[in-house]
């Protein structure tokens, strides 16, 4: 990507580092966050990356927001790992969720620091504890299978397997991915926060490979599209002939986008029991915790007040297709 392309800004501007940012709900949903949190005379601009673009793309675009004066700070996507491995020099600060993690989905400015957070330890947390039934691991002795292992599967079953969480934990986190060395690093992560749950990793190249772990599973297994596959690239993780566990909770932590696994789902959710998920209220919880920290605003993220904000984002730019449950 050409230094050209980067301008300097005009007026205070946030950043959406992604793949397909021209198409996520937050370019609608922004201006009317803005207007109804008070953040004044404010721009977004997308940053488009195909997965795992060259170290040197993301270092430009991080050098860029970093020197530059209204450039405010950003949220990542699907970029989080690989822009903290190119970038992790760059930045004056790094949280200790970023850094035990090894990803970044946050930029910002603070007196004069250029900081860098990993954002999703507390929004898949909140997002997760919204849907999951209380106590449900401590009721059903069922396992956690997330299907991709970036920064999102890295985050969220750290959340999960909490020792604070005490008897409601899964039995058993298994995290599969196309390539191993994705899985060698989140393996790797696991072991050194060694809080005590059996992990399992499985590579799985095939969408059938996936099959076989889903048939493996308990009833009322949290099973997780964390690929990006149905959004960033066309398809699903399963196979149409994959059969999901009796009583499973099933989320997808996309929104937008063909939702082909969420169809597969909803397929049998009569047959099977399902409690489907999609990844709606995941996107307003890593929007607003990242805007409150570029902005330096107060904002919720529970009660009236955040009832309210998600009412906003739902009027500007929900997509009609999306069903929330739960």
């Amino acid at each position: 990507m050409s230094s050209t392309l980067y301008q300097p800004a005009q007026k205070p501007t946030f950043y959406f580092i992604g793949v397909t940012t021209a198409q996520s709900s937050i370019m609608r949903v922004f201006p009317a966050w803005a207007r109804h949190l008070g953040l004044g005379d404010v721009e977004m601009k997308g940053i488009d990356f195909r997965p795992h673009a060259a170290p040197e793309a993301y270092r430009e675009a991080v050098e860029f927001l970093k020197r530059d004066p209204l450039s405010l700070g950003a949220l990542v996507t699907t970029h989080k790992i690989d822009l903290y491995a190119a970038c992790q020099d760059l930045f004056d600060e790094i949280d200790p969720h970023a850094r035990m993690m090894g990803e970044t989905s946050c930029l910002s400015k603070r007196d004069g620091k250029f900081v860098c957070h990993a954002k999703d330890p507390i929004t898949s947390g909140f997002a997760l504890d919204g849907f999951l039934p209380q106590d449900h691991f401590a009721h059903t002795g069922a396992e956690v299978f997330s299907m991709g292992a970036g920064g999102s599967t890295i985050a969220l079953t750290w959340h999960l397997m909490q020792r604070s969480r005490g008897a409601n934990r899964p039995s058993r986190v298994i995290v599969s991915n196309r390539s191993a060395a994705r899985l060698e690093e989140i393996e790797r992560i696991h072991r050194e926060l060694d809080l005590g749950v059996p992990c399992e990793y499985v590579v799985a190249p095939r969408p059938e490979d996936n099959d076989a772990v889903l048939a493996r599973l308990s009833p009322g297994a949290l099973v997780i599209n964390a690929t990006g596959l149905g959004k960033d690239a066309p398809g699903s993780p399963l196979t149409d002939a994959a059969v999901f566990p009796q009583r499973a909770i099933v989320w997808d932590l996309n929104y937008r986008g063909e939702l082909v696994f969420l169809d597969q789902a909803r397929a049998q959710a009569a047959s099977r029991n399902l409690q489907i998920e999609d990844g709606w209220t995941y996107f307003i919880y890593g929007w607003t915790r990242v805007i409150a920290e570029v902005f330096h605003a107060e904002i919720p993220s529970r009660g009236p007040a955040f009832d309210e904000i998600c009412r906003v984002a739902e009027a500007a730019g929900k997509p009609s297709a999306v069903k929330t449950t739960g």
